[in-house]
């Protein structure tokens, strides 16, 4: 796009996110390009790694409602800006992806042939607080879990067989190859384990943990959560529930990773949706109607999910990460 004298790059809103934290950011931008070079078609990932872009705001003098509920419109409001142009003909995106692979990747490409890039907040993510009580930083949902499961099957004992997933698209569905609804989970299992009946068998003996973040009671909004099931920061891993399938737990499955907790020391919680609020989803039912195999949905207390950037408890992430590693490390499950 060039308008006003600006360049600027039309953009699209990946999944349920909350968009006003993304204006006065100061954006980068990374992703997959795919381009011609000696006459083939090769890929590499780029990332500018530097603040090259921002939506800035509105002036409160322009825009009254600006904190009256302000309906943001994601095609006319969010495109950013990434430069002052002098030159209408200088906006050509294609030539600043190719130079950027020429100074990242110290080669020429023939020709940009198509790309899939995303902006990012290039504020680092902290541990804040007056006692360090918190993480702050952006895509904790669902790198947090990835990180900790990482952590607990690079300890994992050898002799005992352990699996890690981290599933791409769960935000729009997991309807895609590398998705929780494709193929790419059986297809790998297929080829380590044993063919026919011996492969049932082996996922009918097996647990999923399925590990996202999940919903902590926010003391501004404390009445959107049920009194009763209102997860807390820094008190453990959340066992997540709902009876109409939205999460994969059931009590079998919750009563192990709740003994699992007990047994190693960590602290545990609930939560169930309030019965007058739509429940989020994750990957836990697609992959447990996938597999057939019992499945236990948890994930760690957060606030402003799905923001720019999200808080979670500092503590809570070395309890996720000791269960886990205990969850690897058993040898007998339910």
């Amino acid at each position: 796009l060039q308008r006003q004298g600006f360049f600027q790059l039309g953009v699209e809103v990946y999944g349920g996110a909350l968009l006003a934290p993304w204006f006065d950011r100061d954006l980068s931008l990374a992703g997959r390009v795919t381009y011609r070079r000696d006459g083939k078609v090769e890929s590499q990932l780029i990332d500018f790694e530097h603040p090259i872009a921002v939506i800035p705001n509105l002036a409160i003098h322009l825009n009254r409602e600006a904190n009256s509920g302000w309906a943001i419109n994601p095609q006319n409001e969010l495109p950013p800006i990434l430069a002052q142009l002098a030159d209408p003909e200088a906006a050509d995106f294609r030539a600043l992806i190719t130079e950027q692979l020429a100074r990242q990747h110290d080669f020429s490409a023939d020709a940009v042939l198509d790309y899939e890039l995303s902006f990012y907040d290039t504020q680092n993510a902290a541990v804040i607080g007056l006692n360090g009580d918190f993480i702050a930083g952006a895509r904790l949902d669902n790198l947090l879990s990835c990180y900790a499961g990482l952590q607990a099957l690079l300890a994992a004992p050898d002799e005992e067989s352990c699996v890690l997933v981290c599933n791409d698209h769960e935000e729009v569905g997991s309807s895609s190859a590398c998705g929780a609804d494709g193929p790419m989970l059986e297809q790998v299992l297929r080829r380590v384990l044993p063919e026919g009946d011996a492969f049932v068998r082996t996922i009918q003996r097996s647990l999923l943990v399925s590990a996202d973040n999940a919903h902590a009671v926010h003391p501004n909004y404390a009445d959107r959560h049920d009194e009763n099931h209102g997860p807390k920061l820094n008190a453990g891993p959340v066992i997540k529930i709902n009876s109409n399938q939205r999460y994969a737990t059931n009590s079998e499955t919750a009563g192990f990773f709740r003994h699992l907790c007990l047994e190693n020391e960590v602290p545990v919680q609930s939560f169930v949706t309030r019965s007058d609020m739509g429940c989020g989803s994750t990957i836990g039912p697609i992959t447990a109607s996938q597999l057939g195999v019992r499945t236990v949905d948890i994930g760690l207390p957060t606030f402003a999910m799905h923001s720019i950037r999200e808080l979670a408890g500092s503590h809570d992430l070395a309890h996720l990460v000791k269960v886990l590693t205990a969850f690897y490390a058993s040898a007998e499950l339910p």
